[in-house]
């Protein structure tokens, strides 16, 4: 008798078991089911003009072709910082720093305010031919660098 009790109990301890399983998922799917947001509404539809749908307005007018520009407007481009197609002297000279080798004439590889204003003042002095204090785009392309020929190969 105390075997058949055992077992019993132990049925029924499994049936329990199996039931708060059971319970338990089906309470945790409510919850996620909850949980989830409701979808969004349904966008409304955009509508298309059909084929005799009659114009809006005149059509956009054409652009005008971009002019490719050549090597000397971009550099003077580079200086002419406020747009304006001149140079001013604090434009040339706040941007020729790039020249830190040849304006140090002591070669001390340090570059005194005075080595640096001189070469610079000097040589916007020198391009500017009719001595307004700008430079226009004739003037500038005249403080172009000279370019120097490479060697194609090194033999």
């Amino acid at each position: 008798m105390a075997v058949s009790r055992f077992l019993i109990g132990g049925v029924a301890s499994a049936l329990l078991l199996t039931g708060g399983v059971f319970l338990w998922q089906g309470l945790s799917r409510d919850a996620e089911v909850r949980a989830m947001p409701d979808p969004p509404p349904a966008l409304p539809e955009i509508p298309v003009a059909g084929a005799n749908a009659p114009k809006r307005g005149a059509a956009p007018p054409e652009l005008p072709e971009a002019r490719a520009e050549t090597r000397e407007e971009r550099r003077f481009n580079r200086y002419d910082r406020d747009r304006n197609e001149r140079i001013s002297r604090v434009e040339m000279l706040s941007t020729r720093t790039a020249a830190f080798r040849k304006l140090d004439k002591n070669g001390d590889n340090l570059l005194s305010f005075e080595e640096w204003a001189v070469t610079t003042s000097d040589r916007f002095a020198g391009a500017d031919t009719d001595k307004s204090g700008d430079l226009t785009r004739a003037e500038f392309a005249t403080t172009a660098p000279k370019r120097t020929v490479k060697p194609k190969c090194s033999c």
